[in-house]
């Protein structure tokens, strides 16, 4: 990779193409979803080597519950089982872990492990890697502005006080710094109602590699074209 700057801060990223790799092979579309979970291991570690700050993966969207229910059970139970095996592991990466997005749709068991992860990772200091589980960009925002609303009804905020500033401050993001680049795999070229506000400066990244494929090396090439490019933000340089 080219020499160490210019380094994003905060990356997302789509994880696409887990079904399309398993048919590939002639195996089940549940197959695909077990190989991409374990390459999100693979991805955080690379992110966290390169210096990369902030790592927020798309694994589940609001309308990912239309597929079929064998494969939205799956996605539901695999993290059960992978954190009764690899607890320790995660536990001692020093990443911090925080999850996004609706949690009354989700399995309670799955809730408490979201939870306990949150609290048993919360003062590492290396990577911290965010996965959006029921999240979807439509529901985030309305979500906000239900609550900017309700504080205006209550007479707490003014409507001429509510700024860019302060819906971002009632996003699922809150707190995060800004995102520098979206990475999508498997080649298809839309964001899927995904960090729709975030994105509103962030540099894009589609590749027609599959998630299960997408490698450290692929990685690079993603931020190696980050690096190439001259962010204005809509001014000049």
């Amino acid at each position: 990779m080219s020499e160490q700057k210019n380094i994003p801060v905060h990356v997302a990223m789509i994880l696409d193409g887990n079904g399309r790799w398993a048919k590939k092979r002639l195996m089940p579309r549940t197959y695909g979803h077990r190989k991409g979970a374990f390459n999100i291991v693979v991805i955080a570690k690379a992110c966290h080597a390169m210096g990369i700050k902030y790592l927020t993966m798309f694994c589940f969207s609001t309308e990912n519950w239309n597929r079929p229910s064998e494969e939205v059970n799956y996605i539901m139970q695999a993290p059960i089982r992978y954190y009764k095996k690899y607890k320790s592991k995660i536990i001692n990466s020093n990443y911090i872990l925080r999850f996004i997005g609706r949690r009354d749709r989700l399995p309670k068991v799955l809730v408490d492990i979201i939870e306990e992860l949150e609290e048993l990772t919360k003062s590492h200091t290396g990577l911290t890697l965010t996965l959006c589980i029921d999240y979807g960009s439509y529901d985030e925002l309305t979500t906000a502005t239900r609550e900017i609303a309700q504080l205006v009804k209550e007479g707490n905020l003014l409507i001429e006080d509510i700024t860019p500033e302060l819906i971002e401050n009632h996003l699922f993001t809150r707190n995060y710094p800004k995102l520098d680049l979206l990475i999508r795999t498997s080649g298809e070229l839309r964001i899927s109602n995904y960090l729709l506000w975030q994105l509103g400066y962030a540099e894009l990244y589609f590749t027609n590699v599959l998630w299960p494929d997408f490698n450290e090396k692929e990685l690079k090439k993603a931020i190696e074209s980050y690096q190439a490019r001259n962010r204005r933000f809509g001014g000049l340089k």
